[in-house]
């Protein structure tokens, strides 16, 4: 039994496991950060983000030395399965943690 969390993001009950919703690959145990089985992209900031204020002679856009844009992918399919701003060197956020017996016992499993 699959449970719907995000988007793009399901838990299989039974595996206990986070799996893509798009195309069903496992990504990684349902207990652990769902990030660590997704495939991660840093993404240059000029790419992603026109300047925000521009001027005579200076445009401003966020600074990578302060700021970073990281993209998490379903290794499988591609799709996008999250992102998030973290300064440079601070680990990825651990920002969805269930209570996987909870939720099997309230499906009956």
């Amino acid at each position: 039994m699959k449970v719907k969390i995000t988007e793009y993001l399901e838990i299989d009950l039974e595996q206990e496991a986070w799996c893509c919703n798009r195309c069903g690959h496992a990504l990684i145990g349902a207990r652990e950060n769902y990030k660590k089985g997704c495939l991660v992209a840093e993404k240059p900031f000029d790419e992603v983000h026109p300047a925000l204020v521009e001027g005579k002679g200076y445009s401003f856009s966020p600074d990578p030395d302060y700021c970073r844009l990281l993209e998490f992918y379903c290794p499988a399919c591609g799709v996008i399965i999250e992102n998030e701003y973290l300064p440079p060197g601070h680990p990825i956020t651990h920002d969805i943690e269930l209570d996987v017996d909870a939720l099997k016992k309230r499906h009956g499993l």
